[in-house]
């Protein structure tokens, strides 16, 4: 039961720390491309060299063609095909700059709250899967009520007995403790990821942790710990390398989602398949 989520590409700059770094070669590519033009030059060279590989296919079976029908294929025919040196050369440096670009440090606190908006969804995927397993087994054993609602006879009602007699058809206390905690991390998880969309969007927010960054002289995205509390709406960023640390509280009021709005926005994608406009 995966679930799609939106991907974002979080682009950062190579930051230049201490001497060896600042006295770097500057036409050095891993310190002058942006990380997007990294991912766009790996794109290039695995496009050079798909092609390479689909003209060879064409041109295989065009050989087994004609020398089905007796045609003598010249020698380097299949030249177009073979990967060179240089395409080879272009996507290693392009796969070596991608791989090691720091993509995972924020500059700005729109993009710190994007990053934990990615990985709380990650995790609410995760959560979304154990919970339909979770509920797969509760009914499952809750199929039985159509038996148990037609067992008027001795025979039907002996073989309701039978079927209660099995893990299949019982509910134990495992499986209820394993799908009570899968529903409360389908909640923690949303509401995390929810927080943190709702955080990035937030021109205010995120410009008052920016300026609290710029002040102090360190890099938003060095944070130790982030953590949000719904019941006082309230966002605490430590940076303890920094040794610094701040709360941000009251940002998200506009934000919150009752259980009913749940309710009625899960009623509504099930029936037409898409969030309803306006959410709020």
């Amino acid at each position: 039961m995966k679930r799609s989520f939106w991907k974002i590409l979080l682009l950062s700059y190579p930051l230049v720390i201490g001497s060896g770094a600042a006295n770097a070669d500057v036409t050095d590519p891993a310190l002058t491309m942006t990380g997007q033009e990294k991912i766009d030059a790996l794109i290039t060279s695995l496009g050079a060299i798909k092609n390479r590989v689909t003209d060879a296919g064409t041109m295989t079976v065009g050989a087994v063609g004609y020398a089905a029908l007796g045609g003598v294929v010249v020698d380097d025919a299949f030249d177009d095909g073979l990967i060179t040196q240089q395409e080879l050369d272009d996507y290693l440096d392009a796969h070596a700059l991608v791989i090691g670009h720091d993509y995972e440090t924020a500059t700005t606190a729109q993009q710190l709250f994007t990053q934990e908006y990615q990985a709380s969804m990650n995790d609410l995927d995760a959560a979304i899967d154990l919970l339909a397993d979770a509920s797969a087994e509760i009914l499952t054993a809750t199929g039985i009520m159509e038996t148990a609602a037609t067992a008027d006879t001795s025979p039907e009602q002996t073989a309701l007995q039978g079927m209660m007699g099995t893990d299949e058809y019982s509910i134990d206390q495992a499986e209820v403790d394993a799908y009570n905690q899968a529903v409360a991390q389908v909640e923690n998880y949303a509401q995390q990821a929810g927080a943190f969309m709702a955080a990035a969007n937030n021109a205010d927010l995120t410009a008052s942790i920016d300026s609290y960054a710029t002040v102090n002289n360190f890099v938003v995205g060095n944070y130790t710990a982030i953590t949000y509390t719904q019941n006082v709406d309230e966002f605490v960023i430590n940076w303890d390398d920094d040794g610094f640390g701040s709360g941000w509280q009251g940002y998200l009021s506009e934000d919150m989602v009752s259980a009913s709005e749940l309710f009625s926005a899960g009623t509504y994608i099930e029936t037409y398949g898409s969030m309803p406009q306006p959410v709020n």
